[in-house]
């Protein structure tokens, strides 16, 4: 008989509307579970059982079943405010660090009907793509606990690939939703800018992070998503000009429907390519081929494609990524010394750019955003692999060394981080597995808005491999 984690969130959406069991039995169930299960795995950096008992309480007494994720436990990632409960950042800096208020997203998931079962582990302030911070263990692969889960939403894959959680809310600023998922077996949804109010990304330096689901099916997925736009079900503020949050959707119907015939473009080119030499290995180019020969088998049409030479792109992100950490607040010897060795790296080097260095690279990506929506235009979509490597072990990455660190993360995900740029929308489906039993990923870009297409075909393609019925062993 499946236990309650074994169902999607879905499913488990659907029981509780039947009243086949309660949100605290459910909330119960899964703290059980972290209980057992994430002292080896890492998942959660706190844990708030009282809270979230009392919040599923409030949840069945108070909160209208009709919401959109009604009774659903889920878990902050440790880069957002939740009001009382610690807020580390991945960061021994702000180890005693307490809000007094909640970010717009967390509050928005507890109006949808969530249950907040705590905090999931984030690397220092989210920079580094693996989650393995010296403030708190690494966050372990469940398919492999000698292996990373990929971040910066590390903890919130493994929160849900290990059944400690039915989905997650991540961010995903160059490819933190997308990476964890793939590396963990997942579906990973980066919206497209200004698609989600609580985290529009306009607001910020070169719109690059956007709140995005991680869930073990496309419905969830979308369950999740929809949940993050418009938690009421009715209209919300809008902030800004770029797109209403209702637009297109629910997005959970297009997830269900999965319908539609679309051209696909197929490419294994990334905007690093100029800069670093990438190597796609033989089980990322498997996994990209079964997707195509998939899609190919439905009616889909199919094209390879390249992207056009472009040398700009890196240095103008390196710049970017440094400049974010500039306003770290670090302002003593002290205070730096809390800091793991990239931060302060990129601390300092971002503190030394200058205006007009800083001005530059964000005109350059601003015109990188026109040119590769111009690029990929013709198609309704477009496949590239998830990651070019297989998940990688832990301890893998350069601590010390900035320059070989970030070539790593190049090399790990290059094709990830030129759609944060652009704006556009992707989602990461798993496909495969290796030899080893770990599972692999494609990534499917869409256009400006389009999630209701990568959704769509999403569902299309789980329909034929199952996805949802694989579970690492163990646990």
């Amino acid at each position: 008989m499946a236990e309650l984690h074994d169902l999607t969130a879905l499913d488990q959406w659907q029981a509780l509307q039947k009243g086949e069991f309660s949100p605290l039995d459910l909330t119960e169930h899964y703290l059980a579970r972290i209980e057992r299960l994430n002292p080896e795995l890492g998942a959660f950096v706190t844990v708030t059982p009282d809270a979230a008992r009392a919040r599923a309480a409030e949840v069945e007494q108070s909160v209208p079943c009709t919401a959109p994720i009604w009774g659903l436990p889920f878990g902050d990632k440790d880069l957002e405010m939740r009001a009382g409960v610690p807020t580390r950042f991945g960061s021994r800096l702000f180890a005693d660090f307490v809000p007094p208020i909640s970010d717009e997203i967390v509050e928005a998931l507890d109006t949808a009907g969530g249950v907040s079962l705590g905090k999931t582990a984030t690397p220092e302030f989210g920079l580094p793509s693996y989650t393995e911070s010296l403030a708190g263990p690494p966050a372990r692969n469940p398919w492999d606990p000698t292996l990373g889960s990929g971040g910066s939403s590390g903890g919130a894959a493994v929160a849900v690939a290990s059944g400690m959680l039915p989905f997650a809310p991540g961010s995903d600023g160059g490819g933190s939703v997308r990476i964890p998922a793939a590396a963990c077996g997942l579906v990973g949804l980066k919206p497209s800018r200004g698609r989600v109010p609580g985290g529009s990304a306009i607001d910020s330096l070169a719109g690059l992070a956007v709140p995005g689901p991680l869930a073990r099916t496309a419905s969830d997925a979308a369950l999740l998503f929809d949940a993050m736009i418009a938690p009421s079900g009715y209209p919300v503020d809008h902030h800004y000009a770029l797109r209403a949050p209702g637009d297109d959707g629910p997005f959970l119907a297009a997830a269900v429907r999965g319908e539609g015939r679309f051209q696909l473009g197929v490419m294994t080119t990334s905007a690093w390519d100029s800069a670093y030499d990438i190597t796609i290995a033989p089980e990322a180019r498997q996994a990209l081929a079964d997707a195509v020969a998939a899609f190919s088998t439905m009616g889909h049409g199919i094209e390879e494609t390249a992207l056009e030479p472009d040398d700009s792109f890196a240095p103008a992100f390196r710049t970017i990524w440094q400049a974010g950490a500039a306003s770290i607040p670090a302002e003593t010897p002290e205070q730096e010394e809390l800091l793991e060795p990239l931060t302060r790296w990129l601390m300092h080097r971002g503190r030394e750019l200058s205006a007009r260095t800083l001005a530059e690279a964000l005109k350059t990506l601003a015109a990188y955003e026109r040119s590769l929506i111009r690029q990929l235009s013709r198609f309704d979509a477009v496949l590239t692999p998830a990651l070019a490597l297989t998940p990688r072990p832990i301890g893998w990455y350069d601590s010390e060394d900035g320059e070989r660190n970030f070539a790593q993360q190049v090399q790990y995900t290059p094709f990830t981080s030129m759609l944060n740029v652009s704006g556009l929308p992707a989602i990461v489906l798993p496909i495969s597995e290796t030899d080893a039993g770990l599972p692999m990923g494609v990534q499917i870009i869409g256009r400006p808005g389009g999630e209701a297409t990568l959704l769509a075909l999403g569902a299309q393609l789980e329909r034929r491999v199952h996805w949802e019925r694989r579970h690492p062993q163990g646990w």
